[in-house]
């Protein structure tokens, strides 16, 4: 039987008409894109029971899990906060935008965005209520105003998709190591890494951390109660990930598998199920290999459009998802106060670490890593010979490459690097990560201060692309040169010193001599005495740190000259702060040999005002460590420590 309305066609067509003219006013809007959130948690790896981890107690990501899928290897690329984040909000690698170092602070180029503003574009309202410290300096409007998701439900509802990102702190380094503190987890059941050791100290740092993680799952499971209450979940893709690794030390800040090895779970709605990753499968998991890099594309794949050309990374979903990658990628670069460059990349099987600079020590004094009872305990215990090899390795130099079998060997204790077994291996992530380094146009070769200085009136980015301006063939090619410590590239590296038009070529020579010691010094005294007086700061500090180590005493009185002169952040014509720390980090490896300019470091100004600001205290806490606030007799307890521990990085 036809109703009323059936046997009135025409004003059945006229109702009909008015709804497509206006379709809002008749019903609510069928959204088009799915809603993302990402919720972050800081300094934690996947100490978590959904990845197998039985002492972790975690039942909010596991539950997430269950209905998700959850990523084996995904790689944060950078193993501390902002340089990851770099990563993240840029879709570059840091080392080459000049942002591989901690309060970096580099600008992008004009013509690039932040993600944010690719979503945008596709209709997006974006917010970060927490945490941004990216790491760069732009002008560009990051994130929308924050609002509750309330109203983001409200925004959803009317057509308008969100990307929302809580960040989670609770777990950060700071947090494990804070006293007074009620155990939940029992420290003697705790697993410890072989590499750290066993005493009650480090015990109870790992149990806290399993304590916080907790914490922090709980607030993930507040969060996505909030999202389930606001209607929102099934219009929402979810992604949950932690920063990098855990806060222990030889996680945070170093780029092994635990510094760079972060969890990943991702849930799609039914709803959205054809942006899902080709392997997605509730409950599943995957060995795809993904890092941060491949985020910033992921995100606008899964908003419907294109990555642009510049991302260096690959989408592993949405509409524009790109097939499985072989190799991931990571790096190390400045860690506050003190200097490394470390390169590094794994397939699913192996991890492969290119040491730069295999001079210095993993475990540099880092002032704010050695406020946690397990560094103090673990490096005192070194001094004091009780540590077996596996766990003193951390206090002594580098081998300048590094290969590890990450199936049999997860803790990377045993280094196959010189493995005739393994040869192939090396000879094959070696070549892949030297190609990766020429393709991004890495400029974390250039000392941190001529990576600014080149680039002014541009940016590290474009200067890297200037060959005109960066020869990084070259540079990067006398740089393998140097770490390498091979003896048959000295007569190389020394004509390079003396002849090389490049500042960062003569730079990565003086540094190869330096690192070959005694012997490469004294053999090649005369051209690092003439090097004292390079036009190039840098040179003339790592040239005095060789000859003030290495030198005679006339050598030292003229090393020690030259570092007075440049440990200064302000003063003089080549004086900031980027020297002053390059430049402190020499003083203070020479110990008692630059006594005398203990009385200079301590009257100098401790910043230089045109860094930025959170990169301003790094040259105080250098000054500290040389000379201790506690007076005389704690200075040469400090003095004696770091004596005790460069003779057995010598061993």
């Amino acid at each position: 039987m036809k109703t009323a309305f059936a046997r009135l066609p025409s004003l059945r067509l006229a109702l009909l008409a008015i709804a497509c003219l206006f379709p809002l006013a008749l019903a609510p809007a069928e959204a088009s894109h799915p809603n993302i959130l990402w919720i972050t948690s800081e300094d934690n790896g996947p100490e978590l029971g959904c990845y197998g981890d039985a002492y972790a107690t975690t039942p909010h990501i596991d539950a997430l899990a269950a209905r998700g899928l959850r990523y084996q290897n995904a790689w944060s690329t950078a193993p501390v906060c902002a340089p990851a984040r770099t990563t993240l909000i840029s879709g570059l690698y840091p080392p080459c935008t000049g942002s591989e170092h901690m309060r970096s602070m580099a600008p992008l180029p004009q013509r690039f965005h932040f993600y944010p503003e690719y979503l945008r574009k596709q209709g997006y309202y974006c917010i970060n209520p927490a945490k941004t410290d990216y790491n760069l300096s732009t002008a560009e409007k990051e994130w929308d105003p924050n609002v509750p998701m309330k109203v983001l439900a409200e925004k959803s509802a009317a057509g308008t998709p969100f990307m929302a990102v809580y960040n989670f702190t609770v777990s950060h380094e700071s947090q494990i190591r804070t006293r007074p503190h009620k155990q939940v987890h029992d420290p003697a059941k705790a697993p410890l890494p072989p590499y750290h050791p066993d005493t009650p100290e480090v015990r109870q740092d790992w149990a806290q951390y399993y304590d916080k993680v907790s914490e922090m799952d709980a607030q993930v499971g507040a969060k996505l109660r909030e999202l389930e209450d606001a209607g929102l979940a099934d219009n929402t893709i979810i992604f949950y990930y932690g920063d990098h690794g855990s806060g222990m030390p030889r996680s945070k800040r170093y780029p092994y598998n635990s510094g760079l090895r972060v969890p990943l779970v991702i849930h799609v709605p039914e709803k959205f199920k054809q942006l899902a990753p080709a392997d997605y499968a509730p409950g599943g998991e995957t060995d795809r290999l993904v890092g941060f890099i491949d985020f910033a594309p992921t995100l606008v794949s899964i908003a419907g459009a294109e990555p642009p050309a510049h991302f260096q990374g690959h989408a592993f979903m949405g509409a524009h998802a790109a097939p499985d990658q072989e190799y991931i990628f990571g790096f190390r670069g400045r860690m506050d106060e003190r200097y490394d460059l470390i390169r590094t990349v794994r397939d699913k099987r192996f991890q492969y670490l290119r040491n730069f600079m295999p001079h210095k020590l993993y475990g540099q004094h880092v002032g704010y890593m050695f406020q946690t009872p397990t560094t103090r305990v673990w490096n005192q215990l070194f001094l004091d010979g009780k540590l077996d090899e596996s766990q003193s390795a951390f206090w002594k130099t580098k081998a300048p490459e590094e290969l590890y079998d990450l199936e049999t060997d997860p803790h990377e204790i045993h280094n196959l690097a010189e493995s005739p077994e393994h040869r192939e291996t090396l000879v094959r992530l070696r070549a892949a990560l030297h190609a990766q380094m020429l393709a991004i146009r890495d400029v974390g070769l250039l000392p941190e201060g001529e990576i600014h200085g080149r680039s002014v009136g541009s940016t590290p980015y474009d200067m890297g692309h200037d060959p005109q301006k960066y020869p990084l063939e070259d540079i990067l090619a006398t740089a393998e040169d140097a770490a390498s410590l091979k003896v048959d590239a000295m007569a190389g590296l020394a004509e390079k010193l003396t002849g090389a038009k490049d500042d960062a070529v003569r730079y990565w020579a003086a540094m190869g001599i330096l690192m070959r010691g005694k012997e490469a010094v004294a053999g090649n005294a005369g051209i690092l005495r003439k090097a004292l007086e390079d036009s190039a700061p840098y040179v003339r500090v790592v040239a005095a740190e060789a000859l003030g180590t290495y030198g005679s005493e006339a050598d030292v009185a003229a090393a020690l000259k030259v570092l007075g002169e440049l440990a200064p952040p302000v003063g003089g014509p080549l004086n900031n702060g980027f020297l002053s720390i390059a430049a402190l980090n020499a003083i203070d490896a020479l110990g008692p040999k630059a006594d005398s300019l203990k009385a200079l470091v301590v009257s100098m100004p401790n910043a230089d005002p045109k860094v930025p600001n959170r990169s301003r205290e790094y040259p105080k806490r250098l000054i500290e460590t040389i000379a201790p606030k506690g007076g005389a007799a704690e200075g040469k307890k400090a003095q004696r420590q770091k004596d005790k521990a460069k003779k057995k990085a010598g061993e």
